[in-house]
């Protein structure tokens, strides 16, 4: 059963009454909407004990895609499938499993790499974020987002989209975005909500508009500049490694630490979630500012989180600078990166081991993006949008 052949609630459809005739196919449509009524009714009524066995039984066989599907439809039954499927589902970086689209908002596991690839296609100037369904080929993946890259005088967007075949920022499947300067040296990262109850939407687009009306005026909808990406210019011109710096502005730096936490998303806002039922994914109804957890970034003078690429070493036989991809990545590229978190208040910055994201060329317009904790499908995304777009200053 796929998510767009269901309304959400029956609470939620309308039914025609008043002194208006009404047409044959409005009359038709709401016998169907009663009888769905009905049905959902009938869901709904099963015992809270059974049920839960049953969404249990469900989740625990289907550990990865295409059988999460089967997770994402219990969920659009009912609300209170709904609920019970999110409570047993748990968020990414408890379960390890992609399973709904706010996943893509929320920090990846702990110690343990999500293997993705990004395949651009240099006609469109797109780019299709995949979860690999199959380590030995990236061929075959589930999609997660998109990317459309748009050129201005000044400076560069990409738009972040769940829908490949709309991204705008006046759609409702907007996301996000990626923002660079003219040279392509600094980036900011925008979310389109808020990470954090704290969070402050940027002056240049305070509300989305769809089709020049506002979508709800309970909705903070907006740029939030999450991280900002920095790229060291290479004023000598020599050919090398680029050298970045991510901060991540949404993430405080005690979460790398033992028992650190990150501020997560747990809903969407959405005013209208009309246009989400086609999407393969489930997406929770609330509008609520409670669906935000307030982190440690609740105060000002809290550090962020700050990630730099991985130093590579100079290999003598090949001639050229190496990183330990462990065979994620087969193509040498100027492109490639390992980033790992630095430590701001030691002398000179500890570099750490633990590679948070990894990015490397596999084929002319395919690229691997593996990464974990304490970073977003999101962030991870944008972050290697970025490096597509740097400017040869960089190199």
């Amino acid at each position: 059963m796929g998510m767009g052949s269901v309304p959400w609630t029956g609470s939620e459809m309308k039914f025609c009454d008043g002194l208006e005739p009404i047409s044959y196919p409005t009359v038709l449509a709401s016998s169907i909407t009663a009888n769905y009524c009905l049905q959902q009714n009938c869901w709904a009524s099963l015992p809270l004990e059974l049920l839960r066995d049953i969404l249990m039984r469900v989740e625990e066989s289907g550990c990865n895609w295409p059988l999460r599907k089967n997770v994402v439809a219990c969920a659009g039954v009912c609300r209170i499938w709904r609920e019970i499927t999110k409570e047993i589902a748990r968020t990414l970086e408890v379960s390890g499993r992609l399973t709904f689209p706010i996943a893509l908002k929320q920090p990846g596991p702990r110690n343990n790499l999500i293997q993705c690839f990004i395949k651009r296609n240099r006609g469109t100037q797109t780019y299709c974020l995949y979860l690999n369904l199959n380590e030995a080929s990236n061929d075959d993946g589930k999609f997660l987002l998109s990317a459309q890259r748009c050129r201005y005088p000044t400076h560069t967007d990409y738009i972040i989209s769940l829908n490949a075949d709309d991204v705008s920022k006046d759609s409702t499947f907007y996301v996000g975005k990626l923002r660079s300067n003219f040279l392509g040296t600094k980036f900011t990262i925008y979310d389109a909500q808020p990470p954090n109850a704290e969070a402050k939407v940027t002056k240049s687009r305070s509300t989305r508009l769809v089709g020049m009306k506002q979508v709800s005026p309970r909705v903070p909808s907006g740029n939030y500049p999450v991280a900002h990406i920095s790229y060291e210019m290479n004023i000598l011109g020599t050919r090398g490694p680029r050298r970045m710096q991510c901060v991540m502005d949404a993430i405080p730096g005690s979460a790398i630490e033992s028992g650190g936490v990150v501020p997560v998303q747990t809903d969407f806002l959405l005013g209208n979630l009309d246009s989400f039922l086609s999407i393969p994914f489930f997406r929770s109804k609330s509008t609520s500012m409670d669906s935000f957890q307030s982190g440690p970034l609740s105060t000002l003078k809290v550090k962020m989180l700050v990630l730099k690429n991985k130093t590579p070493r100079w290999h003598e036989q090949l001639q050229c600078w190496c990183l330990n991809f462990k065979g994620r990545v087969t193509v040498a590229s100027v492109k490639n990166f390992q980033l790992v978190a630095s430590v701001e208040n030691g002398a000179g910055g500890q570099e750490h081991e633990n590679v948070i994201l990894q990015f490397g060329k596999v084929a002319k317009d395919v690229f691997t993006m593996d990464y974990q904790y304490p970073i977003s499908a999101f962030q991870a995304f944008a972050i290697c949008l970025s490096s597509f777009d740097t400017r040869s200053a960089c190199e």
